[in-house]
């Protein structure tokens, strides 16, 4: 019986392991990724010592966990469309400044040659 239980632990830790190294190997993580993260953190957290309050640690982090999830997705979902809005804006920004430099220096050329 204990042998089965070693095996049973070696077994989920090394699930676990071979998971988390799964997964931090797509790169880096978004915003909305990095909120969610922390949402399910914070969540499992505050959700554990609630239910350590009423008898269920356990339960209370599950629960709090998955809330946590979906409002640190939320919130993370909201932060990078406003980040990809500023990137976009950065770019007309750039790409209006651009316009701008060609136009003073065909005007520059057109003052040399008299034309203006």
């Amino acid at each position: 019986m204990k042998n089965s239980r070693i095996i049973s632990n070696k077994t989920a830790f090394l699930l676990t392991g071979t998971l988390l190294l799964a997964g931090c190997a797509g790169g880096s993580l978004t915003t909305r990724e990095k909120s969610a993260g922390v949402g399910a953190l914070g969540g499992a957290a505050v959700g554990g010592i609630v239910g350590s309050v009423v008898g269920h640690p356990a339960a209370g982090a599950a629960i709090g966990g998955g809330l946590g999830l979906g409002a640190g997705a939320l919130v993370g979902d909201q932060i990078q469309g406003q980040e990809n809005q500023n990137n976009r804006q950065d770019n007309e920004i750039r790409n209006n400044q651009s316009e701008i430099d060609r136009q003073r220096y065909e005007l520059e050329k057109l003052r040399e040659r008299g034309e203006y």
